[in-house]
């Protein structure tokens, strides 16, 4: 994007509609009335906006109607943003020095003495103090005692009595009373925009009357440079509104229906265009992007299967037949894999990479952190005993003489499946004839990472790739963070799993929870205590890992008992030392951090302590609920907080005792967090930032932006037919100008 820069003492009118007239939304805001250099370089550091164009595709994130009065009488503390229509009665000065009486005005008056100034007005019903510490003196010269004026602001109340710090003032000339119609389209009009600001926005002047004063200006005078990006028949078949109808309304709303139009429009074509970017690689990959053909299954997958100590679930199945039919299809597969904790993942993954074996292909699988590597190869070897089928782990901290083996089994084609973490990436790594990748996303790898695993195929086309989370994803993420691949769902627990009991207990009840632990070991069972930091500090008041050693040495003192300890300070080989104790049954507590969210498969646990789980969010918590119930017995999962919460992290609290379904939960919790705070995802990792849909709260819309990508590229895949123009146009700017791995990934 250009961006242009005038140098001119005094630009003129004329001077600037020229500037405008060549540039359109290109325009620098600083020629904007009300905006010059210093404010325009404000707007750039806070909001990173530079041009009109910007300026206009910054939405109010809430709207305040300002078509009706409240009386003083009826004005409460708890109330939003309201208008009173009063007249001053007396308005009183406080210096810094004068306690709590008031300065005398006179001519010698000093304003810079100044602290405080309190304005009274009264509307008939009641009176109210507006309050001013900002700007004494010229609202001192402009309230004067007799005057009517409207004040506008959020009511508070300070010693009893209710008062507006720092209202907005306007004369009562040309304004309606209660209930009439204001006529809207102006930065005057019944519904104002309320825009994200800073401190240093409303301490450099840009106040949120500013702001809105500033926003028209660049609709009067830039509006008409904005093209329509949806073809028509979209909008007709949609309902859409057209963009200048949706920004004008946007900003400035005629009414309430007009601006539920404009935030639809607005929402849809963001979220549109989300999915049409994604869309349009997946069909341009499934129609033309070559795979490895597996048309076998093979003897190796067969003896697994049949030597299984349990029997597939039917969404085991289901999800290994959609597998299969991706990669016996001559296409590349890029398949998401998500299941709930303890769905039986691992067991698809296994079962997945012996269909590549069976063809003559090797497969790998690449986990995020060395602990969940150790795991997952721990878990492979077991059920790859019958098959004769070679696997191997390479990590950061495997040997130089375990690397060279490696290495050499890779390249000499006799290791069929390896397991490892980033390392496997690393170019020394040379596979004979890799068909298959699979990789388990506890924390997103990233496209370049992944990129370079695929472009280790020496068989003349991509892998095929399995994606895999533990993390259960919210479909409307799924369908961005994710929206290329096709998604699989593991949706049942295999048969005998039982559901853990989830308790909520403060400290009051810490000596009855340690009790229930006691009684737990003494049945055999193990415990794990999980705490969120490791060393405490003066500023979180939360319980630390020390600490936590400390109180469980005292409570459960060795002997009888024996306590192990893992956090991420330690070294590698000291977290597997202790993690192998607890995991052979020689530890009867691991005192740990949230290290152990992933990556511990003990069946013998049955009890799972969360310290300060309020500090925890829900996807976390639910991912180390479910390093529990993994044996036959009755498993419990213990929430300990303090007394005093906040009103989010009581609402996690009660859903996790409420429910097990990690759906739920992770939709529970994009809705409270936003999708950019969800672990493992990040809302800048999407194809175009998203300035007014929201992932969470906007589903239905999605639903249909989606359903009408996919109509466009049914008909379309490469939009070459002519009513597409305008989506070709779009898609080339360059917001959406992603790497495209879509031929490799």
């Amino acid at each position: 994007m250009q961006i242009y820069k005038f140098i001119v003492n005094k630009p003129t009118n004329n001077y600037i509609c020229r500037c405008m007239a060549q540039d359109g939304l290109n325009m620098d805001i600083q020629f904007l009335p009300g905006v010059g250099p210093k404010r325009a370089e404000l707007l750039g550091k806070e909001l990173g906006i530079i041009t009109v164009g910007e300026l206009l595709r910054l939405y109010p994130f809430r709207h305040i109607d300002k078509s009706t009065f409240v009386r003083i009488a009826d004005a409460r503390p708890d109330m939003a943003y309201i208008q009173i229509k009063a007249k001053v009665t007396r308005t009183d000065l406080y210096g810094s020095t004068s306690g709590t009486g008031a300065m005398t005005p006179g001519n010698n008056l000093k304003f810079n003495t100044v602290r405080r100034m309190s304005v009274w007005v009264d509307d008939g019903s009641g009176q109210m103090e507006m309050v001013f510490f900002k700007g004494i003196k010229w609202m001192y010269e402009r309230l004067k005692a007799g005057a009517e004026f409207i004040f506008f602001g959020k009511p508070s109340t300070f010693n009893g009595r209710i008062n507006m710090v720092h209202p907005e003032v306007d004369p009562t000339a040309g304004k309606p009373v209660a209930g009439t119609i204001i006529t809207p389209g102006s930065a005057s009009g019944t519904m104002t925009g309320v825009y994200t600001s800073t401190e240093r926005l409303r301490n450099g002047g840009v106040t949120g009357k500013v702001m809105n004063r500033i926003m028209e200006a660049a609709l009067t005078r830039c509006l008409g440079y904005v093209e329509e990006s949806l073809p028509e028949y979209i909008m007709l078949r949609y309902g859409l509104t057209p963009i200048h109808f949706a920004l004008r309304n946007i900003h400035f709303p005629k009414d309430l229906n007009a601006l539920e139009k404009a935030r639809y429009r607005l929402k849809f074509e963001e979220l549109f265009y989300l999915q049409l970017s994604l869309l349009k690689q997946k069909y341009i990959r499934s129609r033309e992007a070559r795979g490895i053909a597996m048309p076998r299954v093979g003897e190796a997958f067969n003896r697994c299967y049949h030597a299984l100590p349990f029997p597939l679930t039917g969404a085991q199945k289901r999800v290994i037949t959609e597998i299969r039919d991706d990669m016996k299809s001559g296409r590349q597969m890029n398949r998401l894999l998500q299941g709930d904790v303890g769905s039986g993942k691992t067991m698809v993954a296994v079962l997945t990479a012996l269909i590549a074996i069976g063809n003559g292909y090797q497969a790998c699988i690449m986990a995020p952190t060395e602990v969940l590597a150790q795991q997952h190869y721990k878990n492979i070897q077991k059920f790859l005993a019958p098959t004769g089928v070679r696997s191997a782990l390479l990590t950061g901290s495997s040997k130089t003489a375990e690397r060279r083996e490696v290495h050499a089994g890779l390249e000499d084609g006799s290791i069929g499946i390896i397991v490892g973490t980033h390392a496997l990436i690393e170019d020394n790594v040379i596979f004979r004839n890799l068909g298959l990748a699979i990789v388990d996303e506890q924390h997103r790898f990233g496209v370049e990472q992944r990129s370079k695993l695929w472009r280790k195929s020496s068989a003349g086309a991509p892998p095929h790739v399995l994606v895999m989370t533990a993390t259960p994803i919210p479909r409307t993420l799924a369908m961005t963070v994710y929206g290329d691949l096709d998604v699989s769902i593991i949706d049942e627990l295999p048969p005998g799993r039982k559901p853990v009991q989830t308790i909520h207990a403060t400290e009051s009840k810490r000596i009855a929870m340690y009790n229930f632990m006691r009684d737990q070991i003494a049945l055999g069972r193990q415990v794990f205590v999980v705490y969120p930091l490791i060393h405490e500090t003066e500023k979180v008041d939360y319980q630390s890992l020390e600490e936590g050693i400390e109180q469980i040495a005292k409570a459960f003192p060795f002997p009888p008992y024996k306590m192990a300890v893992v956090h991420g300070k330690m070294t590698n080989d000291e977290k597997n030392f202790n993690m192998d104790a607890f995991a052979a049954g020689r530890a009867h507590i691991l005192v740990a951090t949230s290290v152990i969210e992933v990556g511990v498969d003990v069946p013998n646990a049955s009890v799972m302590v969360i310290e300060s789980a309020e500090r925890f969010g829900l996807s976390q918590l639910h991912q180390l609920r479910g390093r529990v119930g993994r044996g036959c017995e009755k498993s419990y999962c213990v929430l300990m907080t303090g007394h005093k919460m906040s009103k989010e992290s009581k609402h996690r609290i009660e859903l996790m005792c409420a429910t097990e379904n990690g759906f739920e939960l992770a939709e529970e919790d994009m809705k409270m967090r936003g999708p950019g705070d969800l672990e493992g995802t990040q809302q800048s990792g999407l194809p175009i930032s998203l300035n007014i849909a929201s992932l969470a709260k906007d589903g239905l819309i999605l639903n249909a932006a989606r359903a009408a990508a996919e109509a466009v590229l049914e008909e379309d895949p490469t939009l070459t037919s002519d009513r597409n123009q305008l989506l070709r146009k779009e898609l080339r700017k360059d917001k959406y100008q992603v790497k495209d791995y879509s031929k490799i990934s």
